[in-house]
Parts: structure tokens; C-alpha cells; sequence
């Protein structure tokens, strides 16, 4: 009674504390409290691993450099700060042993998941992380900083459900190539757009390009003025790494298809569709992705 009467009192006084929260006297806040005990996020790293790939079938156990792909991937894993663990997801015991005979967590799934993201999200279920990091098992070289960085960017990006990464585009190949996705931003870093063509359209510089060869092109770009040859950028590449909000990787499977996902055949154009907002960091260290048989040996070539 004594202490309802003071803080009667107290406001009868100040009429303008009614403005500020009052904590009853003797408790603690529980509010800050429990957001001080949430500040650290506990962030996960899943490897989502099939062995029928289309484009490179046996990918995951394909040598490189003497390892399994899938070592190198995890090895780098690995050695990204911050995480508190890392697992590789997979239906395949072949490469479930691969994993275990360097020490590496398994966690086996189904085999009938239509996509990575569905298979992560089964792993996910059974985690209490609060983000969870797609790393694919086509980056055998990626700088631990890079995951690093696309992590920072979804916890400053509080309207973000998830988290990618680009780095710049200077090669006119690269550019045109339908199997390197670009993607576009906005001021503030959230993606507008992914897509397998060169975007943005450039008008003059496509009109020029059409009537010039791939060769005349590269020699039009070495002779423009000041030095300008090794460092035109012309777009970004999306680099398929992704960073997710637990809550939303688990609803992301249970979003129906969309006309540009099906159109582009890329999963993360299903997220912007729906009006989920992705942050995308950028790095200017270009790392290498290993899609095709091709792929593997310009990476040993690189290792040279």
C-alpha cells in the first residue's frame, strides 16, 4: 500500500513522468535484460550437399588440389569467426563419409528436397540458431570475410529477412555469360533485381556493342582515357551465398513458386516476389565458383 501511494504521489508532482516507463520497485528490467542477453546472435553455417548435380554430376567428391571439393568448403568454413557451428547437409552417404573422415559434422536430410534451401530448412528445424548461413558447395576458395561481411549486413539491416553478396563485374564475358547471375541495388543496398542477362541495360553502350564484335568491344574498352581499361566496371555478380533470418528459412519452403523465379530459375527472385527485403554486401575480392568440369580445372589452373 505504501508503495502505491508514493508513486500516486510521484506523479501528482510530475505529471510528465507518466511519458517514461516505470519498473516496480525492487524488480529488474527484464526488457533490457533479455535484449542485452540477445545482442550476440548465434549464427550457424550449413552446407547443403547433393552428389546429382545437373551441371556436374559427383561435384561435391570431385578432387581438387589432391581433397574432395566438399573439404575445401568446409575447411573454410571453418575459419569464419563468429560461427558456432557448421554442418554439412546431405541425403548422400558417400558424401556424409567424406565429411566425417576430416572431423566434419553431418547432418543427414531427405532425399526428395527440391532445392538447397529446402534442405537447409529441414536442418534448420532442429536449431535453435537465430541466423543460418547457406554457404555453397561451389566456393572452394571463398575469403572467411566474406561470410563475415553478408552476417554484418543482415544485423545492421533490421528490415532484411536474409543476405547476399556482389562483387563488380569487369569482364566482358563474364558479363555476358547466362550462367553468372548479376544482380542490381538500391541506395541503401537491397536488391531490386537478379538475373541471368547483363543488368543494368546500358542503352549507348548496347547499341554500340551491336554492331561490334565481342573482340572489338574488349579493344574499345582497353582504349578508353585514363587507365580506364583494367578497372570498367559493368555490372555486379551475385555471388551465391546467402545468410538467413531462421524464422524466414523456415517459411521460405512453404512460399508457392513464382513467374520470375520460374522464369530466371533463381530461387532468391521467390523472396523479392513475395516482398521479402534482401541486403547485399559487397566485396571487391572475387572468388572462385566451381559450377562445371570446366570450372574445376580453371580453379587447379589458378592454384598453379
Amino acid at each position: 500500500m505504501l508503495v502505491v501511494l508514493a508513486r500516486l504521489f510521484y506523479l501528482t508532482i510530475f505529471p510528465f513522468s507518466r511519458m517514461v516507463r516505470l519498473l516496480p520497485i525492487g524488480f529488474p528490467d527484464k526488457t533490457n535484460h533479455s535484449l542485452h542477453r540477445r545482442s550476440k546472435l548465434e549464427v550457424v553455417a550449413l552446407i547443403p550437399s547433393r552428389y546429382g548435380s545437373t551441371r556436374f554430376p559427383g561435384k561435391p567428391l570431385a578432387l581438387l588440389r589432391g581433397k574432395p571439393m566438399i573439404q575445401h568448403v568446409y575447411e573454410q568454413t571453418c575459419r569464419v569467426r563468429g560461427l558456432a557451428r557448421v554442418l554439412v547437409a546431405t541425403d548422400d552417404d558417400r558424401i556424409a563419409d567424406a565429411v566425417r573422415a576430416i572431423g566434419g559434422e553431418v547432418a543427414m536430410t531427405r532425399a526428395d528436397h527440391p532445392t538447397g534451401t529446402d534442405r537447409l530448412a529441414e536442418v534448420a528445424r532442429g536449431l535453435t540458431a537465430d541466423v543460418i548461413v547457406n554457404v555453397q558447395g561451389d566456393l572452394p576458395f571463398f575469403p572467411p570475410s566474406l561470410v563475415e561481411d553478408a552476417v554484418a549486413a543482415l544485423t545492421r539491416a533490421p528490415a532484411a529477412a536474409m543476405a547476399t553478396v556482389k562483387t563488380p563485374i569487369h569482364d566482358l564475358a563474364e558479363w555476358q555469360n547466362i550462367n553468372v547471375v548479376k544482380v542490381v541495388t538500391d541506395r541503401e543496398g537491397y536488391a531490386l533485381y537478379f538475373s541471368r542477362s547483363p543488368i543494368p541495360y546500358v542503352r549507348d553502350q548496347m547499341a554500340r556493342s551491336q554492331v561490334q564484335s565481342p573482340r572489338s568491344q574488349v579493344s574499345s574498352l582497353k582504349s578508353q582515357p585514363d587507365g580506364q581499361s583494367q578497372t570498367t566496371m559493368l555490372g555486379y555478380r551475385h555471388i551465391g551465398l546467402y545468410v538467413y533470418r531462421r524464422d524466414f528459412l523456415l517459411t521460405f519452403p512453404r512460399l508457392a513458386r513464382t513467374p520470375l523465379e520460374q522464369c530466371e530459375q533463381l530461387e532468391q527472385l521467390r523472396a523479392l516476389e513475395w516482398g521479402y527485403r534482401i541486403v547485399v554486401s559487397e566485396t571487391e575480392r572475387p572468388t572462385i565458383e566451381v559450377d562445371t568440369p570446366e570450372d574445376l580445372q580453371r580453379a587447379e589452373e589458378a592454384l598453379l
